[in-house]
């Protein structure tokens, strides 16, 4: 694009006008790029650029410039947003900037009004805001005014688009965007915004698929992030790592609290509870079963100490009014509450003048870290951020693979990994999201009414993100909805949907595709242990009502689990398989506990706790090889890769090379360390997995027999067969763990080398 035109020159003068009343001296380096890519091409734009750094506003000013010249005849901007909160607060700063001019800004979301909707159905004009889940339920239930709406759409901006790369929901976005533009036979450029993308070109391929353009991503300098970050790691009772040793050199000295704790306190939330005192803090926390803990547990220290209640809490379960308080109250800058919350609160709100980010653990991504980080440090102060790192201590008896402080070595190497390399995690390409095909057929079928087969399949399955998905396989899964009536055959051949259908796609929840948790209620015989998320399959093992079960069945229709008290002690499993952490994390994990590098963000409890667990890595022979000999015929595995190829090498192992290893009892830690017993001995290990893997097999031979790896919403309605392919081909990564176990093919020879891992 050469030599910038004058950006400032071009916007529209009632832009001019407000950037001279907000007092701006100048444009920033992203409104300057963003004004060349939409003024000077005609191209899909992704615009990447720190949080606070007024993306919203470098890509609404040209935008809104050029429909200032040529006025749309319907709506002219569609801005997508994940969230609610999201919309809710650019709706301010939109209406801010085009309210002077006349240019109606409207919110279309569950808690948006009707007035506001009719007003717009009345005469589409303007910006029409909307979340994902209300598009979908706009294209169902008001399809034949989809051509009046958008006939001439000129522009559709996505905003955090990072958070739609990795899951159905973003494949669901973009067929609804598709789905659109081909009812209304409109051609918008699209418009990405985001703060982290990890591979951008993959990112501008993804915003444009099916759009007929390419993707415009502008470079130029952000300025410099300037961070304050502290690490600080603690035992859920006394005594602290390092208490009674001397702290190594150029530690910073230990602080001494000042708070009364609640009895049976844990001493890392009190450290949370004394440094959020005076200021206003965000509370990250991992899951929403955590962040309700964490805030009863600070709400008790305000009790003890007799302070008034200075936490809120903000998660997707709650419901909107408790939301907006929690909001409103974070706004207002001279409000000195804190709230926890959960990855609801880390995409962009203006949260005010927010002093610090807490984080409790590690988070699974160096993506989440970057958008939680953001958070803060807006009105010109730099970010900050404290992790809280948290374990019990080690019985005497632990095994090797607990006494590693997983979430403080997971949490360094987050950091590391952006700050030496820029890694963040890249989309993920590749998927077989047939649970999502599931839901576009019925929401298509829903607001078009009766089909031939032919044209269904002319309308969803040429939607860019089913290009995986074979004719052959659509016609498995119409069958399969037919016998199941969620689709019905009319007497002249044509497709309408079924009774059973019917009930689903007229429930408000359809419009979702991500799986709001559903509990499972655990019975060990007559008696009733609690509720658990996402059970694990028969065979695999739980913790509830603080000891360990063994799943004998689950029964997905009753939303039971059936399971028989073992001996052990594994982490409970609420939720989802430990997040999706990639493989370059686990590597630098390793790497964290085999070099020497001391990091300047470590408080004194968290580098003494580096310390130990360096020792202990070193004593254990893991730097050397990744199978570590426990004693007896126990064995712990430490492969250093991602989930879903952790995933597949738990069942390589058992479903692959069990029998010749004549392995038993594995409990896997995903996805750091499995443990088992196996007859083998070490040598043998290695060349039975390395035999194995240079074997052909399909990735369905990794799937268990019987077993129905229900991983998204819908895939209870999909048939078992193509759930299972789903899982084995779009889920589990067979390529990196055959690679992996591959690499381990010197070890079976001589034992004295050196693993490079």
């Amino acid at each position: 694009m050469g030599i910038h035109m004058n950006v400032f020159e071009r916007y529209a003068p009632f832009i001019q006008d407000y950037i001279y009343r907000s007092g701006w001296q100048r444009l920033r380096a992203v409104q300057n790029a963003a004004g060349d890519a939409i003024f000077g091409t005609d191209q899909n734009v992704l615009l990447t650029a720190s949080t606070a750094s007024g993306k919203t506003e470098a890509a609404f000013f040209p935008i809104l410039t050029l429909l200032n010249e040529e006025p749309s005849e319907t709506v002219g901007v569609l801005y997508i947003a994940p969230l609610k909160a999201l919309i809710n607060d650019q709706f301010g700063r939109l209406n801010e900037l085009c309210g002077e001019e006349g240019i109606a800004v409207t919110r279309w979301h569950g808690d948006a009004a009707q007035s506001e909707k009719r007003r717009l159905l009345k005469k589409p004009s303007g910006i029409l805001q909307i979340t994902p889940e209300s598009l979908e339920s706009l294209l169902l239930n008001k399809h034949m005014e989809i051509p009046s709406l958008f006939g001439d759409l000129r522009f559709i901006v996505i905003d955090e688009i990072h958070s739609l790369l990795r899951a159905d929901r973003g494949l669901q976005t973009f067929c609804l965007i598709e789905r659109l533009c081909r009812l209304a036979g409109c051609a918008p450029r699209r418009i990405g915004l985001s703060a982290t993308i990890g591979n951008p070109e993959l990112a501008g391929r993804f915003l444009a698929a099916g759009s007929g353009r390419g993707t415009v991503i502008p470079e130029f300098d952000g300025g410099k992030e300037v961070w304050r970050l502290s690490m600080e790691h603690f035992y859920n009772a006394a005594p602290q790592a390092g208490e009674g040793k001397a702290a190594p050199a150029g530690t910073p000295p230990m602080e001494q609290p000042t708070d009364t704790a609640p009895a049976s306190a844990d001493p890392g939330i009190g450290y949370i509870f004394e440094h959020t005192k005076g200021k206003k803090c965000l509370v990250f926390t991992n899951s929403r079963e955590e962040c309700e803990a964490v805030c009863q547990q600070l709400r008790q220290y305000c009790e003890v100490n007799h302070e008034p209640d200075r936490f809120l809490i903000h998660h997707g379960n709650l419901s909107a009014p408790y939301r907006e308080s929690a909001e409103e109250e974070m706004k207002d800058d001279d409000s000195l509450m804190s709230v926890c919350a959960t990855a609801t609160l880390e995409l962009g709100i203006d949260v005010g003048r927010l002093e610090r980010a807490f984080q409790i653990d590690a988070p699974f991504t160096v993506s989440g870290f970057l958008q939680r980080m953001g958070r803060t440090g807006r009105r010109n102060g730099p970010s900050e951020m404290w992790f809280v790192m948290r374990e019990e201590h080690q019985e005497a008896r632990a095994m090797l693979p607990d006494s590693i402080p997983w979430y403080l070595v997971q949490g360094i190497a987050l950091v590391q990994l952006y700050i030496e390399e820029r890694f963040v995690e890249p989309p993920r390409p590749g998927r077989l999201p047939y649970s999502l095909l599931y839901h576009q057929t019925m929401s298509t079928l829903a607001s078009h009414g009766e089909m031939t087969p032919g044209e269904l399949a002319s309308r969803v399955l040429t939607l860019s993100c089913f290009h995986r998905i074979t004719q052959e396989d659509y016609r498995i899964l119409l069958k399969h909805l037919i016998g199941i009536d969620h689709v019905s055959r009319t007497e002249n051949g044509g497709l309408i949907v079924g009774m059973a259908g019917e009930r689903i796609v007229n429930n408000y929840k359809f419009y979702a595709v991500f799986q709001e948790n559903i509990e499972y209620i655990v019975r060990a015989g007559a008696e009733q242990l609690g509720t658990i998320v996402k059970p694990p399959p028969a065979g695999d093992k739980i913790a509830i009502a603080g000891r360990v079960w063994v799943v004998e069945d689950v029964d997905h229709q009753r939303r039971e689990v059936l399971c028989t008290l073992v001996r052990g002690n594994i982490p409970a499993y609420f939720g989802d398989v430990a997040g999706d952490i990639h493989t370059h994390i686990l590597e630098r994990m390793y790497r964290v506990l085999s070099e020497d590098k001391s990091y300047p963000y470590l408080m004194p409890h968290a580098v003494c706790r580096l310390a130990d667990a360096r020792e202990t890595f070193r004593r254990s022979q893991m730097p050397q090889r990744p199978l570590v000999h426990l004693g007896g015929r126990m064995w712990a595995l430490f492969p250093w890769i991602g989930t879903y190829a952790f995933l597949a090498m738990e069942r390589f192992l058992k479903l692959r090379c069990g029998k010749r290893l004549g392995l038993k009892g594995l409990q896997a830690s995903r996805p750091y360390y499995m443990q088992f017993t196996m007859q083998a001995d070490e040598a043998e290990f290695y060349e039975i997995v390395c035999e194995e893997a240079e074997k052909e097999f399909e990735p369905l031979a990794l799937v268990y027999p019987g077993e129905l790896p229900v991983f998204e919403k819908y895939d209870e309605y999909v048939p078992a067969e193509l759930v299972r392919k789903g899982f084995a081909y779009g889920v589990l990564d067979v390529d990196a763990m055959k690679r992996r176990v591959l690499s381990w093919g010197q070890f079976g020879e001589r034992p004295e080398a050196a693993a490079d891992v």
